[in-house]
Protein backbone atom coordinates (compact mmCIF):
# COMPACT_ATOMS: atom_id res chain seq x y z
CA UNK A 1 0.00 0.00 0.00
CA UNK A 2 1.02 3.57 -0.62
CA UNK A 3 1.59 6.02 2.26
CA UNK A 4 -1.59 7.87 1.27
CA UNK A 5 -3.59 4.64 1.50
CA UNK A 6 -2.12 3.85 4.91
CA UNK A 7 -3.00 7.37 6.06
CA UNK A 8 -6.55 6.95 4.74
CA UNK A 9 -6.99 3.64 6.57
CA UNK A 10 -5.83 5.13 9.87
CA UNK A 11 -8.07 8.18 9.34
CA UNK A 12 -11.09 5.96 8.66
CA UNK A 13 -10.35 3.98 11.82
CA UNK A 14 -10.30 7.21 13.84
CA UNK A 15 -13.57 8.32 12.22
CA UNK A 16 -15.08 4.99 13.25
CA UNK A 17 -13.81 5.43 16.82
CA UNK A 18 -15.74 8.66 17.28
CA UNK A 19 -18.78 8.10 15.08
CA UNK A 20 -21.25 7.48 17.91
CA UNK A 21 -20.04 10.45 20.00
CA UNK A 22 -20.22 8.32 23.11
CA UNK A 23 -16.57 7.90 24.05
CA UNK A 24 -15.65 8.50 27.68
CA UNK A 25 -13.02 11.19 28.20
CA UNK A 26 -10.53 8.58 29.44
CA UNK A 27 -11.00 6.62 26.18
CA UNK A 28 -10.47 9.78 24.14
CA UNK A 29 -7.26 10.42 26.09
CA UNK A 30 -6.08 6.87 25.36
CA UNK A 31 -6.79 7.22 21.64
CA UNK A 32 -4.84 10.50 21.61
CA UNK A 33 -1.95 8.82 23.46
CA UNK A 34 -1.88 6.02 20.90
CA UNK A 35 -1.90 8.49 17.99
CA UNK A 36 1.09 10.23 19.55
CA UNK A 37 2.83 6.91 20.25
CA UNK A 38 2.49 5.74 16.65
CA UNK A 39 3.52 9.07 15.16
CA UNK A 40 6.99 7.86 14.18
CA UNK A 41 5.56 6.24 11.05
CA UNK A 42 7.03 7.60 7.81
CA UNK A 43 4.80 10.15 6.12
CA UNK A 44 2.16 10.14 8.87
CA UNK A 45 1.44 12.74 11.50
CA UNK A 46 -1.06 10.85 13.60
CA UNK A 47 -1.57 13.50 16.28
CA UNK A 48 -2.65 15.88 13.48
CA UNK A 49 -4.94 13.19 12.04
CA UNK A 50 -6.49 12.75 15.48
CA UNK A 51 -7.21 16.48 15.72
CA UNK A 52 -8.56 16.58 12.16
CA UNK A 53 -11.03 13.81 12.96
CA UNK A 54 -12.05 15.29 16.29
CA UNK A 55 -12.61 18.74 14.73
CA UNK A 56 -14.46 17.19 11.76
CA UNK A 57 -11.95 18.53 9.24
CA UNK A 58 -11.94 15.24 7.29
CA UNK A 59 -14.82 13.46 5.60
CA UNK A 60 -15.60 9.93 4.50
CA UNK A 61 -15.62 11.08 0.88
CA UNK A 62 -12.09 12.50 1.09
CA UNK A 63 -10.79 9.35 2.76
CA UNK A 64 -12.45 7.09 0.18
CA UNK A 65 -10.78 9.05 -2.62
CA UNK A 66 -7.33 8.13 -1.27
CA UNK A 67 -8.01 4.38 -1.31
CA UNK A 68 -7.15 3.17 -4.78
CA UNK A 69 -6.68 -0.59 -4.57
CA UNK A 70 -9.34 -3.15 -3.73
CA UNK A 71 -7.04 -4.54 -1.02
CA UNK A 72 -6.73 -1.17 0.74
CA UNK A 73 -10.49 -0.58 0.54
CA UNK A 74 -11.26 -3.97 2.05
CA UNK A 75 -8.68 -3.55 4.81
CA UNK A 76 -9.93 -0.04 5.62
CA UNK A 77 -13.48 -1.31 5.92
CA UNK A 78 -12.47 -4.29 8.07
CA UNK A 79 -10.54 -2.07 10.48
CA UNK A 80 -13.49 0.35 10.72
CA UNK A 81 -15.82 -2.55 11.52
CA UNK A 82 -13.52 -3.88 14.24
CA UNK A 83 -13.13 -0.42 15.79
CA UNK A 84 -16.92 -0.13 15.98
CA UNK A 85 -17.25 -3.61 17.49
CA UNK A 86 -14.31 -3.39 19.91
CA UNK A 87 -16.43 -2.14 22.81
CA UNK A 88 -19.45 -4.31 22.07
CA UNK A 89 -22.24 -4.58 19.52
CA UNK A 90 -22.59 -1.75 17.02
CA UNK A 91 -24.80 1.22 17.84
CA UNK A 92 -27.30 2.49 15.27
CA UNK A 93 -24.93 5.36 14.41
CA UNK A 94 -22.09 2.89 13.85
CA UNK A 95 -24.25 0.65 11.65
CA UNK A 96 -25.25 3.62 9.49
CA UNK A 97 -21.63 4.78 9.28
CA UNK A 98 -20.45 1.35 8.12
CA UNK A 99 -23.19 1.22 5.49
CA UNK A 100 -21.95 4.57 4.19
CA UNK A 101 -18.38 3.24 4.17
CA UNK A 102 -19.40 0.20 2.11
CA UNK A 103 -21.23 2.42 -0.38
CA UNK A 104 -18.43 5.00 -0.61
CA UNK A 105 -15.81 2.30 -1.21
CA UNK A 106 -17.98 0.33 -3.62
CA UNK A 107 -17.67 -2.90 -1.66
CA UNK A 108 -19.77 -5.97 -2.38
CA UNK A 109 -21.80 -8.34 -0.18
CA UNK A 110 -18.67 -10.01 1.21
CA UNK A 111 -17.98 -6.81 3.15
CA UNK A 112 -21.38 -7.05 4.84
CA UNK A 113 -20.57 -10.65 5.74
CA UNK A 114 -17.37 -9.53 7.43
CA UNK A 115 -19.40 -7.11 9.54
CA UNK A 116 -21.69 -9.96 10.56
CA UNK A 117 -18.69 -12.06 11.62
CA UNK A 118 -17.31 -9.21 13.71
CA UNK A 119 -20.71 -8.69 15.33
CA UNK A 120 -20.85 -12.37 16.22
CA UNK A 121 -17.49 -12.11 18.00
CA UNK A 122 -18.58 -8.93 19.82
CA UNK A 123 -21.82 -10.60 20.92
CA UNK A 124 -20.24 -13.70 22.47
CA UNK A 125 -21.15 -13.47 26.18
CA UNK A 126 -18.48 -13.76 28.83
CA UNK A 127 -20.86 -16.33 30.33
CA UNK A 128 -24.57 -16.77 30.81
CA UNK A 129 -24.53 -14.18 33.58
CA UNK A 130 -27.41 -11.82 34.25
CA UNK A 131 -28.76 -9.58 36.96
CA UNK A 132 -26.52 -7.29 38.99
CA UNK A 133 -23.05 -6.38 37.81
CA UNK A 134 -21.29 -8.34 40.54
CA UNK A 135 -22.97 -11.12 42.46
CA UNK A 136 -21.13 -12.84 45.28
CA UNK A 137 -21.58 -16.59 45.12
CA UNK A 138 -20.21 -19.38 47.23
CA UNK A 139 -16.89 -20.61 45.91
CA UNK A 140 -16.71 -24.35 46.53
CA UNK A 141 -12.99 -24.32 47.24
CA UNK A 142 -10.11 -21.92 47.58
CA UNK A 143 -8.87 -21.51 44.01
CA UNK A 144 -5.60 -23.15 43.11
CA UNK A 145 -3.20 -20.22 42.74
CA UNK A 146 -0.74 -22.15 40.57
CA UNK A 147 -3.52 -23.26 38.22
CA UNK A 148 -4.76 -19.68 37.89
CA UNK A 149 -1.21 -18.52 37.13
CA UNK A 150 -0.96 -21.18 34.44
CA UNK A 151 -4.27 -20.15 32.87
CA UNK A 152 -3.17 -16.49 32.88
CA UNK A 153 0.11 -17.35 31.14
CA UNK A 154 -1.68 -19.51 28.56
CA UNK A 155 -4.14 -16.70 27.84
CA UNK A 156 -1.27 -14.23 27.45
CA UNK A 157 0.52 -16.54 25.01
CA UNK A 158 -2.66 -17.04 22.98
CA UNK A 159 -3.33 -13.31 22.73
CA UNK A 160 0.31 -12.66 21.90
CA UNK A 161 -0.05 -15.18 19.06
CA UNK A 162 -3.27 -13.56 17.81
CA UNK A 163 -1.45 -10.22 17.69
CA UNK A 164 1.04 -11.73 15.25
CA UNK A 165 -1.60 -12.87 12.74
CA UNK A 166 -2.46 -10.50 9.87
CA UNK A 167 -6.23 -10.96 9.87
CA UNK A 168 -8.25 -8.12 11.39
CA UNK A 169 -10.67 -10.52 13.11
CA UNK A 170 -7.73 -12.17 14.87
CA UNK A 171 -6.80 -8.83 16.41
CA UNK A 172 -10.39 -8.19 17.43
CA UNK A 173 -10.61 -11.52 19.27
CA UNK A 174 -8.02 -10.41 21.85
CA UNK A 175 -10.44 -8.19 23.79
CA UNK A 176 -13.23 -10.74 24.34
CA UNK A 177 -10.62 -13.32 25.33
CA UNK A 178 -9.26 -10.90 27.94
CA UNK A 179 -12.78 -10.33 29.25
CA UNK A 180 -13.35 -14.07 29.53
CA UNK A 181 -10.10 -14.43 31.48
CA UNK A 182 -11.24 -11.82 34.03
CA UNK A 183 -14.62 -13.55 34.24
CA UNK A 184 -13.04 -16.91 35.02
CA UNK A 185 -10.76 -15.42 37.67
CA UNK A 186 -13.69 -13.65 39.35
CA UNK A 187 -15.74 -16.84 39.24
CA UNK A 188 -12.88 -18.82 40.80
CA UNK A 189 -12.98 -16.44 43.75
CA UNK A 190 -16.75 -16.62 44.16
CA UNK A 191 -17.94 -13.71 42.01
CA UNK A 192 -20.37 -14.00 39.12
CA UNK A 193 -19.51 -11.10 36.81
CA UNK A 194 -21.34 -9.65 33.83
CA UNK A 195 -19.74 -7.94 30.83
CA UNK A 196 -20.59 -4.48 32.16
CA UNK A 197 -18.57 -5.01 35.33
CA UNK A 198 -15.65 -6.50 33.41
CA UNK A 199 -15.57 -3.53 30.99
CA UNK A 200 -15.54 -1.19 34.00
CA UNK A 201 -12.70 -3.20 35.54
CA UNK A 202 -10.65 -2.96 32.33
CA UNK A 203 -11.34 0.76 32.05
CA UNK A 204 -10.39 1.32 35.70
CA UNK A 205 -6.97 -0.26 35.31
CA UNK A 206 -6.45 1.72 32.11
CA UNK A 207 -7.40 -0.66 29.29
CA UNK A 208 -9.78 1.06 26.88
CA UNK A 209 -11.49 -1.33 24.49
CA UNK A 210 -11.54 0.84 21.37
CA UNK A 211 -8.12 2.32 22.09
CA UNK A 212 -6.58 -1.09 22.70
CA UNK A 213 -7.81 -2.36 19.33
CA UNK A 214 -6.54 0.77 17.60
CA UNK A 215 -3.12 0.32 19.18
CA UNK A 216 -2.85 -3.35 18.26
CA UNK A 217 -4.09 -2.91 14.70
CA UNK A 218 -2.20 0.34 14.19
CA UNK A 219 1.14 -1.23 15.04
CA UNK A 220 0.44 -4.16 12.74
CA UNK A 221 -0.69 -1.90 9.90
CA UNK A 222 2.26 0.47 10.16
CA UNK A 223 4.62 -2.48 10.57
CA UNK A 224 3.44 -3.94 7.28
CA UNK A 225 1.91 -7.15 8.64
CA UNK A 226 -1.82 -6.41 8.75
CA UNK A 227 -3.57 -7.62 5.64
CA UNK A 228 -0.94 -10.08 4.42
CA UNK A 229 -2.25 -13.52 3.57
CA UNK A 230 -1.14 -16.81 2.12
CA UNK A 231 2.56 -17.57 2.06
CA UNK A 232 3.44 -14.37 3.90
CA UNK A 233 1.27 -15.22 6.88
CA UNK A 234 4.04 -15.89 9.36
CA UNK A 235 6.87 -14.09 7.60
CA UNK A 236 7.00 -11.29 10.15
CA UNK A 237 6.80 -13.40 13.30
CA UNK A 238 10.40 -12.84 14.32
CA UNK A 239 10.29 -9.11 13.76
CA UNK A 240 9.24 -7.38 16.94
CA UNK A 241 9.18 -4.04 15.10
CA UNK A 242 5.99 -5.39 13.55
CA UNK A 243 4.38 -6.25 16.85
CA UNK A 244 4.85 -4.56 20.20
CA UNK A 245 3.96 -7.67 22.16
CA UNK A 246 1.57 -5.55 24.20
CA UNK A 247 -1.23 -8.09 23.94
CA UNK A 248 0.88 -10.61 25.84
CA UNK A 249 1.85 -8.04 28.48
CA UNK A 250 -1.63 -6.51 28.91
CA UNK A 251 -3.33 -9.92 29.14
CA UNK A 252 -0.72 -11.11 31.65
CA UNK A 253 -1.23 -7.97 33.74
CA UNK A 254 -5.03 -8.09 33.58
CA UNK A 255 -5.01 -11.68 34.78
CA UNK A 256 -2.70 -11.10 37.73
CA UNK A 257 -4.33 -7.84 38.84
CA UNK A 258 -7.78 -9.46 38.60
CA UNK A 259 -6.49 -12.37 40.68
CA UNK A 260 -5.22 -9.96 43.33
CA UNK A 261 -8.41 -7.88 43.23
CA UNK A 262 -10.94 -10.70 43.62
CA UNK A 263 -8.81 -12.69 46.05
CA UNK A 264 -8.75 -9.59 48.27
CA UNK A 265 -12.51 -9.16 48.23
CA UNK A 266 -12.50 -6.29 45.71
CA UNK A 267 -11.01 -3.84 48.23
CA UNK A 268 -8.30 -2.25 46.04
CA UNK A 269 -8.91 1.41 45.23
CA UNK A 270 -8.91 2.78 41.67
CA UNK A 271 -5.43 4.23 42.16
CA UNK A 272 -4.11 0.97 43.57
CA UNK A 273 -5.54 -0.95 40.61
CA UNK A 274 -3.94 1.44 38.13
CA UNK A 275 -0.57 1.25 39.86
CA UNK A 276 -0.72 -2.54 40.15
CA UNK A 277 -1.62 -2.91 36.47
CA UNK A 278 1.15 -0.56 35.36
CA UNK A 279 3.70 -2.52 37.40
CA UNK A 280 2.60 -5.94 36.14
CA UNK A 281 2.52 -4.74 32.52
CA UNK A 282 6.24 -3.98 32.85
CA UNK A 283 6.76 -7.47 34.26
CA UNK A 284 4.81 -8.91 31.32
CA UNK A 285 6.90 -6.94 28.84
CA UNK A 286 10.08 -8.33 30.35
CA UNK A 287 8.68 -11.87 30.13
CA UNK A 288 7.49 -11.48 26.55
CA UNK A 289 10.96 -12.13 25.10
CA UNK A 290 11.25 -15.29 27.20
CA UNK A 291 7.94 -16.61 25.91
CA UNK A 292 8.32 -15.38 22.32
CA UNK A 293 9.12 -18.89 20.98
CA UNK A 294 5.93 -20.22 22.60
CA UNK A 295 3.94 -17.29 21.17
CA UNK A 296 5.34 -17.90 17.68
CA UNK A 297 4.64 -21.63 17.90
CA UNK A 298 1.07 -20.93 19.02
CA UNK A 299 0.60 -18.54 16.09
CA UNK A 300 1.63 -21.30 13.68
CA UNK A 301 -1.11 -23.57 15.03
CA UNK A 302 -3.95 -21.03 14.95
CA UNK A 303 -6.61 -21.25 12.28
CA UNK A 304 -7.62 -17.65 11.63
CA UNK A 305 -10.82 -18.89 9.98
CA UNK A 306 -12.03 -20.25 13.30
CA UNK A 307 -11.61 -17.15 15.46
CA UNK A 308 -15.28 -17.12 16.46
CA UNK A 309 -15.08 -20.73 17.63
CA UNK A 310 -11.93 -19.86 19.57
CA UNK A 311 -13.68 -17.01 21.39
CA UNK A 312 -16.78 -19.09 22.10
CA UNK A 313 -14.75 -22.00 23.43
CA UNK A 314 -12.36 -20.03 25.62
Amino acid sequence: MTPSETKAIVTLSLLAAFVDGDKHERERAEIKRIAEGLSQADGLNLPTLYQDVLMKRVSLASVAGDLGSNESKQLAYEMAVCVCDADGAQSEAERMFLMDVRTSLGLDASAARFSEQAEEIAAVPVAAAAGTAVTAVAAPNTPDSAELDKSILNAAILNGALELLPETLSTMAIIPLQMKLVYRIGQAHGYQLDSGHIKDFLATVGVGLTSQYLEQAGRKLLGGLLGKVGGGLLRGLGNQAVSSGMSFASTYALGHVAKRYYAGGRTLSTQMLKEAFSGVVKEGQSLQTQYLPAIQEKARTLDAGKVLSLVRGA
